[in-house]
């Protein structure tokens, strides 16, 4: 099981944190791949996808590894409540076979070590229908932006908030740390990653049996560029 570092603290805060971004026209080219059929989405958390998606009238279903991030959605739920397994997306099931399975926002990066990645693969094959895609967002590893010899690279630093990125080049392992100021209050998190490149993760697809159809640099579909800094990529299980 993987340690689960989005406690009620972490849930509670998080669309605030981390919930901004691109969601209309994430939703949108999700609900153009779901080709009207069912969707599950992996770590679904606090439902910053999932709810625009039901909204449009899709059958949604998720998996999440934390219950109180879960306890955010359900707050900003209406009508019938989701089907929500908590468990890892690993090895967790949950029943039907759908047209859509994804995981947005870097978190495949959640699974620190390759065969937890390897089993994420094969939990969405084994979730799909013949056809169906498997949708991936992360980023592209900022490799390239730290200096040779060099493992440490802040992403944030302003009066409210400090963010560090530390890197081991031999695991592809690497953590962000965050701190938080606010008055006089300071709030600390640090998780564990580990990042993957594009190819690794076509080669994990195709462990699964699922074959690369698009790698665009964003929702929007931006072509894919050496100077990309993230991608979403999306897998096809044979008809």
């Amino acid at each position: 099981m993987t340690h689960n570092y989005f406690d009620s603290d972490v849930a509670g805060s998080y669309d605030q944190l981390h919930g901004q971004g691109d969601i209309a026209g994430t939703v949108d080219t999700l609900a153009e791949l779901a080709d009207n059929g069912p969707i599950l989405e992996f770590a679904i958390g606090t439902g910053r996808i999932a709810l625009p998606l039901a909204a449009r009238g899709f059958k949604v279903k998720g998996i999440e590894l934390s219950g109180a991030m879960v306890d955010e959605l359900r707050k900003k739920e209406v009508g019938t409540p989701m089907e929500i397994a908590i468990g890892d997306m690993c090895t967790t099931r949950v029943a039907g076979e759908f047209s859509l399975v994804c995981l947005v926002f870097n978190t495949i990066d959640n699974l620190t070590n390759q065969d937890a990645q390897v089993a994420c693969f094969e939990n969405a094959a084994a979730h799909l229908a013949d056809g169906g895609r498997f949708v991936i967002e992360t980023l592209v590893p900022p490799i390239q932006k730290i200096p040779f010899g060099e493992t440490q690279r802040a992403f944030a630093c302003d009066e409210t908030h400090l963010g560090i990125d530390s890197f081991d080049i031999t695991t592809q392992r690497y953590s962000s740390t965050h701190v938080w100021m606010d008055q006089g209050q300071h709030s600390y998190l640090s998780v564990p990653f580990r990042y993957t490149w594009p190819a690794e993760l076509d080669l994990m697809a195709r462990i699964a049996g699922l074959t690369l159809e698009h790698r665009w640099a964003d929702w929007a579909k931006s072509p894919f560029t050496n100077q990309s800094t993230s991608h979403v990529s999306v897998w096809r299980k044979a008809p």
